[in-house]
């Protein structure tokens, strides 16, 4: 192949590149919210915690998004390097009702999460994941991540300030428009009458949920799995 072949080569490529590298930018949009979250109510499933006047009675702890992240992490490799790629953001809602005296009867809000919020290190990739081959929620349709969930396994008796709680919620995680069943694996703490702490987090394949990958120079492969996970602070409210 003669040299001028190889320059129009090069040159094509490099306009193919800067091409999509400029459509990536523009498609990912500005990462601002287009609303407010608001808490999703607990649906009455017939117990006699929801309605409780008292911490006595029963209690609603409010997922605080002030002390609360939600992460994820995949991996990639990027410039021939292995490399893991960690988004965060505060942009979360939920609650829960819980009978210290009888935590078989626990019940959990829809637990909803702003993806288009989520930052990394990277701006350039931000936009990227905003964009309609990963995560597209620069799309108002797709901006949130639903988690309802369906079962709650491995609570059960009672609990007093410093209890720790394992166990486990098995429900219907939504990303991207598409729905496929997850199991969050738990661990909290009841700190105070007033306060649980913990820690969610789940295994998931990003193919289940169609979410691509751009093709982008320097990336030269990234992981199915990705792991979703929720570090909560949760108050009596």
């Amino acid at each position: 192949m003669n040299r001028s072949v190889i320059a129009w080569v090069v040159a094509f490529a490099l306009a193919i590149g800067g091409s999509t590298l400029a459509w990536v930018w523009f498609a990912g949009g500005s990462g601002e919210p287009s609303t407010n979250l608001t808490t999703p109510a607990i649906v009455d499933s017939g117990t006699t915690i929801l309605g409780a006047s008292s911490k006595d009675d029963g209690a609603t702890f409010v997922i605080d998004s002030s002390q609360t992240l939600v992460t994820f992490e995949i991996d990639e490799l990027l410039q021939g390097s292995p490399n893991r790629v960690v988004g965060t953001t505060d942009q979360v809602v939920g609650q829960i009702a819980l009978d210290m005296s009888d935590l078989s009867t626990a019940q959990f809000s829809e637990i909803v999460v702003n993806a288009r919020t989520f930052k990394t290190d990277s701006e350039r990739r931000d936009r990227a994941i905003r964009g309609p081959i990963i995560l597209n929620t620069a799309s108002d349709q797709f901006e949130l991540i639903n988690f309802v969930v369906e079962t709650v396994s491995g609570l059960s008796g009672a609990a007093q300030p410093g209890d720790v709680m394992t166990f486990s919620l098995t429900g219907s995680l939504t990303i991207k428009g598409v729905t496929s069943e997850a199991t969050f694996d738990v661990e909290a703490k009841l700190v105070d009458e007033l306060t649980i702490e913990g820690f969610a987090t789940t295994t998931v394949l990003r193919s289940d949920f169609g979410i691509g990958i751009p093709g982008v120079p320097g990336v030269a492969d990234v992981s199915d799995e990705v792991v979703l996970s929720i570090n909560f602070v949760a108050v009596f409210g």
